[in-house]
Parts: C-alpha cells; structure tokens; sequence
C-alpha cells in the first residue's frame, strides 16, 4: 500500500490528507487525514512500531497498534477503492477496543 498515493486520492476527494517519510531509507513515515470538523486519522510508522490513532475534538478515541493498525489502515484504503463519496458526509468504519 502506497501511503502517499492513499493522501493523494483523499486529498482529490475533499479530504485534507498528508503523508511525509524521513529516515535515509525511508523506514518512517506518518500519515493524516482528517475525515470531519475535529476529527482526525493518523498512522505512524516508526523504528518504535506501527499505530493507528483516531482522535476527535483533540481526544484520543482509539489507538491501535502492529497488525490492528495496518488492518485499520487497509480498510480505509479499501473503502477509498471501492468510491468513498466526497467530503459531504465521509464515513468511516473503525473498530473499538
């Protein structure tokens, strides 16, 4: 899964989505979307793991990590392949632990 292709796509799509790499070999990488008014998605890759955090109104909801978060991230990329409407009223399915 391309993570920048995947910011790109939302971004089209009303979005407001980043995603940035650093690390001589790219190891890390962070990517944000925000899907509503305080309401935002971040996915972190780092050499200390791989979490998915879901916050609203600046407060944590969700923080998944290792498998659950790349799970997570891929069901946001399939939802975005199979034609997430534009930013109107985006949806997304996300799981509470």
């Amino acid at each position: 899964m391309n993570l920048q292709a995947l910011a790109i796509v939302l971004e089209r799509r009303g979005y407001p989505a980043s995603c940035y790499t650093c690390g001589g070999q790219m190891s890390s990488g962070s990517f944000m979307v925000s899907l509503a008014e305080n309401h935002l998605i971040r996915f972190l890759v780092s050499d200390y793991g791989i979490t998915w955090t879901e916050m609203r109104d600046d407060r944590e909801l969700m923080k998944l990590e290792g498998a659950e978060a790349i799970s997570q991230l891929q069901e946001l990329a399939n939802l975005v392949k199979n034609s997430v409407p534009p930013c109107e009223s985006p949806k997304v399915v996300t799981k509470r632990v």
